[in-house]
């Protein structure tokens, strides 16, 4: 990668820590990886403007003003599309669809993501991954049946397309020989009786937590780029999953012992398969090993193309 020793990257937005979505795990994985190469300020020697998000940032720049100094500069835009508006932000969907066609390179984290906005000759898809923290804790063994089955999601959005339709009537339909744990924010709009509720927390407490569980639950729909379920994947959890997932529907595969349901009348039968079959859901899933290192090769290798 030859080119990216001379070259010097715009961010548009700055590394931050916390629970936050997989986007800015990425983000904050590839600036450390650059290191020398980043820069915060759009300064008129940059040779590579990395858009992590088109809208304006704390600088008050979006993507009219990368554009600008792309015609004036020319500089490469490179566009991370981690997020296509679908849970409440109809005017990042037109931005995204707006900007994406005048980039060098789009990079969407799944094939639904791109195919929502509408595709470009420019589109590339690498799909997110994990970071590898999550994989320190992982329970290799095949663990004994035993009650209640420890059932766990999380989110750190409250959005109602995060499934809170689900979450919040799990025991109206599963009996109490499961413990079902959220973690996150959750919507206000929903009751979260008999659920075992949990704060956000960082990676250093998920990595922890999430592997003392035995299956993860979730009813996400319509997201970009899922980490919350590759995550438990990495962490040795099958996954259960609601059809029309966005990105989940491509990340969750039978061959890493994932499994689906399309609404609650079928999902006691489907936790009840994922129990009576755990060894071989359990096998299949610890054959998942990407890691966020392995995606952060992959943009390293177009960041250093363009």
């Amino acid at each position: 990668m030859s080119g990216l020793n001379l070259a010097k990257i715009y961010f548009n937005r700055k590394p931050v820590n916390g629970p936050w979505g997989g986007g800015s795990k990425t983000v904050n994985s590839l600036v450390n990886r650059l290191h020398n190469n980043v820069v915060f300020d759009l300064e008129d020697d940059v040779d590579i403007i990395f858009c992590v998000d088109p809208r304006p940032n704390q600088d008050g720049l979006w993507y009219q003003d990368f554009l600008d100094h792309k015609v004036k500069f020319g500089s490469k835009i490179i566009q991370r599309v981690g997020d296509v508006g679908t849970h409440g932000k109809p005017e990042l969907t037109d931005l995204v669809k707006q900007s994406i066609q005048y980039s060098d390179v789009c990079i969407f984290p799944s094939q639904w993501a791109m195919e929502y906005v509408g595709a470009s000759s420019n589109s590339i898809v690498i799909p997110n991954a994990p970071l590898s923290d999550f994989y320190e804790n992982r329970i290799t063994e095949v663990k004994p049946k035993k009650l209640p089955v420890r059932v766990v999601t999380h989110h750190w959005s409250d959005n109602e397309k995060k499934g809170f339709d689900i979450y919040s009537s799990f025991y109206d339909y599963v009996d109490n020989d499961y413990l079902f744990t959220y973690i996150g924010r959750y919507s206000n709009k929903h009751t979260r009786d008999g659920i075992n509720y949990v704060e956000p927390k960082d990676t250093n407490d998920l990595k922890t937590i999430l592997p003392a569980h035995d299956i993860y639950l979730t009813a996400s729909k319509e997201e970009a780029g899922a980490n919350h379920v590759l995550e438990a994947m990495a962490c040795g959890l099958p996954v259960v999953y609601r059809t029309g997932g966005g990105s989940i529907d491509e990340y969750c595969s039978e061959e890493f012992g994932c499994v689906s349901y399309n609404n609650l009348d079928d999902l006691p039968a489907v936790l009840s398969d994922v129990v009576e079959n755990y060894d071989d859901y359990k096998k299949k899933v610890l054959d998942y090993k990407r890691t966020n290192d392995d995606l952060v090769n992959e943009y390293l290798e177009v960041i250093d193309r363009v």
